[in-house]
């Protein structure tokens, strides 16, 4: 069964649109971009919303999943919005960036919810019931204090962002982002450290790829100013897969065949962490 589901809308119960600029609004410390502009998309802005997968039967039957692809396709068309303040839990940030792309052009939007969309047929077969923070890359925002809210309305069991970093050409590898007590987030503090080992085992499990060479130790970084991160209350994590702006990495990124690897990978770990805790 496949419904949609907004902020502080119960599973199942049908589908509810909302304006993205109607829930308080918060979104990581951008991180190192492209210079290179994208075409404007022709596509109108859609209201953020989250799809919901329920199966059947499997090893995760009655666990909820929240997957958030980070940024958003459209974001490139509405500076005014995603450059619009709003607080994070620490201090002020945007609302959301346009994210990072390959020096040919693939942005990091359109890898995040390619993985999202992989990940969610997963874990779906498993039995999870399955949240999307976003359902196209057409769409501007959610900004990310929304994403957090979706996974914290819902009682997620676990909750991922997915993104790919946009750090130096000479780096490459995964990391995982863990929150930092600041509050809101005190509870989940060790849980969301358990889903971050958790995915880091399946990375190096499935050797899809190293861990990252400048970002972290040993593929765990903890964050503390990232609103996904400060202002959630379900087990989160922010998985940096790997470097856009690396050639190696991108040469993966593109690639349909590494990204389902990707979404294998953060199967195991979620399903570890779902299955053992």
């Amino acid at each position: 069964m496949v419904v949609a589901a907004g902020v502080g809308t119960a599973i199942g119960l049908g589908i509810t649109h909302f304006d993205s600029k109607s829930v308080a609004a918060g979104q990581q410390s951008p991180k190192a971009l492209s210079t290179k502009s994208t075409p404007p998309l022709s596509r109108p802005r859609v209201s953020p919303e989250s799809t919901t997968t329920e199966a059947a039967s499997g090893r995760l039957q009655g666990k909820i999943v929240v997957i958030d692809p980070g940024h958003n396709g459209g974001n490139f068309n509405d500076p005014t919005f995603i450059n619009s303040l709003i607080w994070n839990g620490r201090e002020m940030e945007t609302c959301d960036t346009t994210g990072a792309e390959t020096d040919s052009g693939y942005t990091e939007a359109l890898f995040n919810f390619d993985v999202a969309e992989y990940l969610s047929a997963d874990l779906s077969e498993e039995g999870a019931t399955v949240v999307l923070t976003r359902t196209n890359n057409d769409g501007v925002g959610p900004c990310v204090t929304q994403r957090a809210a979706i996974g914290n309305s819902n009682n997620a069991n676990a909750a991922v962002s997915i993104h790919a970093d946009g750090g130096p050409p000479s780096g490459s590898g995964f990391a995982v982002l863990e929150p930092v007590a600041d509050g809101p987030n005190n509870s989940v503090i060790t849980s969301s450290q358990l889903l971050g080992s958790d995915i880091r085992s399946a990375f190096l499990s499935q050797a899809v790829e190293p861990v990252s060479d400048y970002d972290g130790n040993d593929g765990i970084q903890p964050r503390d100013d990232l609103a996904g991160l400060n202002l959630t209350t379900v087990p989160k994590v922010l998985v940096e897969c790997a470097n856009m702006r690396n050639a190696a990495d991108a040469a993966l990124i593109v690639m349909p065949s590494w990204q389902q690897s990707v979404a294998r990978v953060l199967t195991q770990g979620i399903t570890q962490f779902l299955t053992s805790s």
